[in-house]
């Protein structure tokens, strides 16, 4: 994805029918998701976390959603006035 000067790789992505209705054909999306998921390595758990969640709130991803296998974790997130609020953390077998 390209978000301004930044190019950026999520694990996953979704962006609502009406925002996108087909896919473009180019090798990456300038439109920013509407969600957006990172599942943590141990490579990229520290750029999940900080860089990309600061890149992701400015171009104005609507919803983040943070996966860790190691324990087994996932936080999600909203964002208002360009600030993300914890919407939900959970673990083991709770259901999303």
């Amino acid at each position: 994805m390209h978000l301004s000067d930044d190019v950026l790789v999520p694990d996953i992505a979704g962006w609502r029918r009406e925002r996108m209705p087909e896919y473009p054909d180019t090798a990456a999306a300038e439109a920013a998701p509407d969600w957006i998921c990172e599942i943590f390595s141990p490579s990229t758990r520290q750029f999940d976390l900080v860089e990309k969640r600061a890149i992701y709130a400015l171009a104005g991803v609507a919803h983040l959603w943070l996966v860790d296998p190691d324990t087994k974790s996932l936080e999600t997130f909203e964002l208002n006035d360009g600030h993300w609020t914890l919407t939900a953390a959970l673990r083991d077998d709770q259901t999303v």
